[in-house]
């Protein structure tokens, strides 16, 4: 990087710095008290502890008569990438305002909560008077244009469509910047279980797999209703494992076998050696920290799109300290996700399920639908906006994906709160929802055995371990089925019927009564597991009309100079329904795509 490059560098880290400025009394602001006045605190170090969303999390807090001036975290066990912004802010936000009316981070609701209730204890047992340090104070409000850069490609959001375009276009010789609008890169990309679909793999032919590209286009194709643009939808089955060779090329590590995920219709899902989504996003990170000429700027939203002669030529953005001016030389990139956590958006394009108010959502707060905005605002086709997935896998108090013991569709049943199987488990995640959403409280338990969990320490596909999630009440042992029955409520013969059933259906080859052709051990060694899951939004398949090059479309069939598009922005692909794992196979293709056509002005 030049010397230019380098100042522009240390410019944004400066402005766009957090910064959370209250108001206390003059004394607790300038560190000391007043001769004769109260001391705010007993000085000395103290211990608080709370429990996180993966754990208990341990503060260490210094306090002098007169003001907090330390605060670390001891211990956590919260997840590597996803909540790294609000270990970092909470506690230097407490610092700066020598308070705790500290904002929680979003996307990191849960720790940030637990880190401010962790301080909050330390801070009692110094005498501190709690609801006089809750009370939040003025922010200073910052107007005017903070910034204003140029750059060959804008990329907006730092999800994993996003960072592929980024990579991509960088490794094709362009300026990148990328634009993300959370205190973190990763959007549902570093949430996710890691499933990437991919066809042709070696992995399945070591493990006597047969596949090919072809059933992979027709499973897609008819599994979204023969809806989507099967031109799109070649693109993708064929570009899969091209895409996956070139995550390994950058140091990625997948595991040695493929799976069937929920949902996917077909063991071809590669899973990262990190947990949950975290491989991607840290093999993206490397190369930007490796690099030069490709940037990011953190809690940066977009808010508009220019267009300068009917092409897209950068946009406008508001910061942490103002509005930030940004000139794309080559082109913009819309990467901004789905519109899951918009009920405005589910509600008025929702034609297939019941009203969605109530109904939570796996993503991350993010996805709200930004980018389909923008992109209409200028004349931009949204196509299939009515086709919303649900997962009948979500957690009962979150909706998100944590939780779930499965670990592949095979080897596990559903049964309601009677203990019966209602649904061939190995179906469409639509045709599975459907038939949750019929019974009792829309409400299953999804049971296995020891075969999935042959050690307390084993973990799901969310980095959590089968004995941590008892502990927490998220699921349950028996070693026999009966006490099973028992834990989770359920009519006990009931569900040594569905399990016998089951395993007959295994052992003959089938027929199973519900259709289901996915099989492969009998659910049969103890102890056996259970664990509640209930219905959940998580993707949302229509968006932003593109073509093969990944240029957005106008309403009238046009292309859009300038303006690029990839993942959930984007409609067209997977029709009325998504195959489990085809979306970390789509933001892969497509970002690629896009990010190699905005560096070429295609």
């Amino acid at each position: 990087m030049d010397t230019k490059r380098k100042g522009l560098a240390v410019l944004l880290c400066l402005l766009l710095a957090f910064t959370l400025i209250g108001c206390q009394s003059d004394s607790a602001e300038s560190g000391q008290s007043d001769e004769g006045a109260e001391a705010l605190f007993t000085a000395g170090t103290y211990t608080g502890q709370a429990d996180g969303h993966n754990g208990p999390i341990v503060v260490e807090v210094t306090v002098s008569e007169s003001e907090i001036t330390a605060v670390e975290i001891m211990s956590h066990n919260e997840s590597a990438g996803i909540t790294d912004a609000a270990l970092e802010r909470i506690p230097q936000g407490v610092l700066d305002s020598q308070s705790l009316a500290v904002d929680a981070v979003s996307g990191a609701t849960v720790t940030s909560d637990s880190i401010l209730e962790a301080i909050t204890d330390a801070l009692s047992q110094a005498g501190a008077d709690i609801a006089a340090l809750q009370v939040a104070g003025e922010r200073e409000v910052k107007e005017g244009v903070a910034i204003e850069v140029t750059t060959d490609v804008v990329i907006i959001g730092g999800g994993g469509a996003g960072l592929a375009a980024a990579v991509t276009a960088h490794d094709h010789g362009s300026e990148v910047l990328v634009l993300e609008k959370m205190p973190r890169l990763g959007g549902n990309t570093i949430l996710s279980g890691g499933a990437l679909n991919a066809s042709e793999s070696p992995r399945q032919e070591a493990q006597g797999i047969e596949d090919s590209v072809e059933l992979h286009f027709t499973q897609t194709f008819e599994g979204g209703d023969e809806l989507g643009n099967p031109e799109l939808v070649q693109i993708l089955v064929e570009n899969a494992y091209p895409g996956v060779e070139w995550l390994e090329s950058m140091g990625m590590e997948f595991e040695e076998e493929v799976f069937t995920v929920l949902g996917g219709l077909w063991p071809r899902a590669h899973k990262p050696d990190s947990p949950l989504g975290t491989g991607f996003i840290e093999t993206y990170q490397k190369y930007i920290d490796e690099h030069d000429g490709i940037e990011v700027m953190l809690d940066t939203e977009v808010l508009e799109l220019v267009v300068e002669d009917g092409a897209v030529v950068g946009v406008m953005a508001k910061g942490l300290d103002g509005d930030v001016l940004v000139h794309a030389n080559k082109g913009v990139v819309l990467a901004t996700g789905g519109f899951a956590m918009n009920n405005e958006m589910l509600n008025e394009f929702n034609k297939s399920w019941p009203d969605l108010g109530d109904v939570m959502s796996t993503n991350h707060p993010g996805a709200t639908g930004d980018g389909h905005v923008m992109a209409e605002a200028i004349g931009a086709s949204l196509i299939g906006m009515e086709h919303l997935q649900l997962l009948p896998l979500g957690d009962p108090n979150s909706g998100s994906l944590s939780g779930n013991i499965e670990q592949g569709v095979e080897n596990r049943i559903f049964v309601n709160k009677d203990g019966n199987r209602f649904v061939d488990e190995g179906a469409r995640r639509d045709v599975m929802t459907k038939a949750l959403l019929e019974q009792e409280d829309a409400w299953l338990w999804l049971v296995l055995d020891a075969k999935n969990y042959p050690t307390e320490e084993t973990t799901n596909n969310f980095n959590e371990t089968i004995e941590e999630l008892i502990a927490q009440g998220r699921a349950f042992k028996g070693d026999t089925l009966e006490e099973l029955a028992e834990q989770i409520d359920v009519d006990p013969e009931n569900l040594v019927n569905a399990v016998e059933e089951f395993n007959r259906v295994v052992e003959e080859g089938g027929p199973d009564k519900f259709g289901r052709t996915l099989f492969d051990t009998p659910i049969d060694t103890p102890p056996f597991y259970a664990g509640p899951r209930v219905p959940t939004v998580h993707h949302t398949m229509g968006g932003v009309e593109i073509n093969e090059y990944a240029q957005v479309l106008s309403a009238d069939g046009s292309i859009i100079p300038g303006l690029y598009a990839a993942g959930e922005v984007t409609g067209g692909i997977h029709g009325s329904n998504r195959l489990g794992g085809n979306a970390l196979a789509d933001i892969l293709v497509f970002g690629r795509i896009a990010g190699e056509s905005a560096a070429n002005q295609r």
